[in-house]
C-alpha cells in the first residue's frame, strides 16, 4: 500500500475486496507521516496508537460494505472537535484543550468507518491565508518547502499533497478550503452554507463558516461530502435538504455538453500574475473542449466583497471569541490579582497578533456610532452580492474563475502586510457572503514558479452534485500533476 499514489475510493475498494488490510493502509499513512512531517509540519496532533488499535479491530470484524469510508485514514482541521484528541485551533489559548464531545461531522465520519489519524495545523482560529499565524508550528508547502501551503486549512492541504492521509475536512470562511487546495495542488470543496453541520466546529464567522472535504481528486471529495452532509438538529443553521449520492452521480455526466459556464469580467480582467492567467485560460479551453458553452456574466459588486467580508467576519469573530476569557476553559494567566486584569492578560498573552487585530476591528465596527457606518453597510453590500449571483445564475449554470491571483508565495513574504494578506480572498470571499457552493481543482503548474495553480467553479445553493460532476469531467481534460517535487529531492 502506497499512501502517496493511492486514492480514497481505490483504497476502499481494495479493503472491501480483501486485497489489503485496514492495518496496512493505516501503517502506510503513518509511515508517510514519519517520513514527511519533519519537513512540512502539517499535523499538530497524531494519534498513532489509537489509529492502529482501531485498524486491528476493523480487520478482526471484517470489511463492512455498508460503511462508505470503512478503513479510510483521514485528518481533520484542528478547529473541529474531537473527544479523543486536543482541539487547539492553532492557538495557545486552547493548546491543551480536549473537548468532551465529537463534532457532528466527526461522529458521522467515525460511524462511516473512517480512521482519524490526527489534527491538521491552521492559522489561529482560522484567521489567515497562509497558516503562518499558527501558534503551534510552521507548515510548509510540499511542492516547495520555502513557500506557504495557503490557509487557513493549510495543514489539511499539505497533508493530502504529501500523501499523509487519503483526505481531510477543512473549513472555509472566505476561501480557506479553496485557496490552500489551489496552492497545494489538491481538490477542495466549500459546500452551501447549511449543507454540513457546524455543531462542534469552533466558530470564527458564524454566518460564513462552512466545513468541507479536501482530497486528491473529485471522487474522493464526493465520498467524504456524502458522509458529512445532512440536517443536524444540533445546528439551527443546518439545512433540511436531501443529500444526493455524490459519488454515484459522478458517472451520470460524461462530458459538459449543454452546460453554460459564466465568466465574470470582474475576476478574469483583474490583476492576475501571467503564469496564473495562462494556466487558468488553458483550463477554460478544456472546459470548451469538454462541450460547455462559456458566456459572460456580471458580478458588479464583486470589487466590494473583500471589504464587506472582513467587516462582517471580524465583527462575528469579536463576538465568538469573547467566550475565551480564561474562566471556564483554555489558558488562564495566573499572575493577575483582579478579574479585569486576568481578562486582559489572558487574552493578550494567549491570542496571537492577527486574532487580536480582528477582535479589535470587530469591536470597533460594532460599537455605537460606527455600527451604521460599517457593519450595516457591509450587510447591505452582502445582500447585493447575493443578488448578483442569483441574477448571474439566470444566464448560466456555473461560474468559473481563478482562485488566487498568484501561486503560493514564500514564507514571510506577506505576513507583515495584513492588507495584502486580506486581498488573497479577492476571488473567493464573495461565495461565502452569498452562502453558495464552490469547488477548486488543480489546473496545472505555473511555468515560472513550478507551483500548482487551481481553478474554481461556483454554483447556486445546493448545486454540489453538478459542481462535482463538472470537476470530475474536467479532471480528464486537464494535465495530472506529478507528486510534489520537494518531497522527492
Amino acid at each position: 500500500m502506497n499512501s502517496r499514489t493511492g486514492t480514497l475510493c481505490a483504497t476502499r475498494d481494495l479493503i472491501l475486496t480483501g486485497q489489503v488490510k485496514v492495518l496496512e493502509v493505516v501503517q502506510a499513512c503513518l509511515e508517510r507521516i514519519r517520513q514527511t512531517e519533519p519537513a512540512i509540519g502539517a499535523l499538530v496532533n497524531i494519534q498513532e496508537e489509537k489509529a492502529l488499535e482501531r485498524a486491528r479491530e476493523m480487520d478482526e470484524h471484517g470489511p463492512d460494505k455498508d460503511k462508505s469510508l470503512w478503513g479510510i485514514p483521514l485528518t481533520l482541521k484542528d478547529i473541529i472537535c474531537t473527544s479523543d484528541l486536543p482541539t487547539t485551533c492553532g492557538s495557545k489559548m486552547l493548546e491543551n484543550f480536549t473537548p468532551c464531545y465529537d463534532a457532528t461531522l466527526t461522529r458521522r465520519l467515525r460511524e462511516a468507518g473512517a480512521v482519524i489519524l490526527g489534527k491538521a495545523n491552521l492559522d489561529e482560529f482560522a484567521m489567515g491565508s497562509s497558516t503562518e499565524n499558527s501558534a503551534l508550528k510552521q507548515t510548509r508547502n510540499p511542492w516547495d518547502l520555502s513557500r506557504v501551503p495557503g490557509g487557513s486549512s493549510g495543514g489539511s492541504a499539505a497533508s493530502i499533497a504529501a500523501g499523509q492521509s487519503l483526505g481531510s475536512v477543512g473549513t472555509d470562511t472566505g476561501g480557506s478550503i479553496r485557496q490552500p487546495a489551489s496552492f497545494c495542488g489538491v481538490v477542495g470543496m466549500k459546500p452551501t452554507y447549511g449543507r454540513v453541520s457546524r455543531y462542534g466546529v469552533v466558530a470564527f464567522g458564524s454566518s460564513l463558516d462552512q466545513a468541507g472535504p479536501m482530497a486528491a481528486n473529485t471522487a474522493d471529495c464526493a465520498a467524504i461530502l456524502k458522509v458529512i452532509s445532512g440536517h443536524d438538529p444540533m445546528d439551527s443553521t443546518s439545512a433540511d435538504v436531501p443529500v444526493p449520492d455524490y459519488l454515484s452521480s459522478l458517472g451520470h455526466r460524461k462530458d459538459l455538453k449543454g452546460l453554460r459556464v459564466g465568466l465574470p469580467a470582474q475576476y478574469w480582467e483583474g490583476e492576475l500574475e501571467p503564469e496564473v492567467d495562462r494556466v487558468c485560460r488553458n483550463a477554460l479551453e478544456q472546459v470548451s473542449l469538454a462541450g460547455a458553452e462559456t458566456v459572460p456574466v456580471d458580478l458588479p459588486h464583486a470589487p466590494h466583497a473583500v471589504a464587506a467580508y472582513y467587516i462582517i467576519a471580524m465583527a462575528e469573530a469579536s463576538s465568538n471569541l469573547a467566550r475565551f476569557d480564561g474562566i471556564r476553559y483554555g489558558y488562564r494567566d495566573e499572575e493577575a490579582r483582579e478579574l479585569m486584569d486576568m481578562y486582559c492578560k489572558t487574552r493578550s498573552r494567549a491570542f496571537g497578533e492577527e486574532v487580536q487585530r480582528r477582535i479589535m476591528i470587530g469591536n470597533y465596527v460594532l460599537s455605537a456610532g460606527y455600527y451604521d457606518a460599517y457593519f450595516k453597510k457591509a450587510a447591505q453590500v452582502r445582500r447585493l452580492i447575493h443578488l448578483d449571483f442569483v441574477q448571474a445564475f439566470e444566464n448560466c449554470d456555473l461560474i468559473c474563475s481563478p482562485v488566487v491571483p498568484f501561486p503560493a508565495f514564500r514564507l514571510g513574504e506577506k505576513v507583515d502586510d495584513p492588507l495584502q494578506m486580506y486581498l488573497l480572498d479577492i476571488f473567493t470571499a464573495s461565495l461565502n457572503l452569498a452562502g453558495m457552493a464552490g469547488i477548486t481543482i488543480p489546473a496545472g503548474l505555473g511555468d515560472q514558479s513550478g507551483m500548482p495553480v487551481g481553478i474554481q467553479f461556483m454554483g447556486p445553493a445546493f448545486s454540489e452534485e453538478l459542481l462535482l460532476q463538472t470537476a470530475h469531467v474536467l479532471e480528464n481534460y486537464l494535465p495530472p500533476l506529478p507528486s510534489p517535487r520537494a518531497l522527492n529531492e
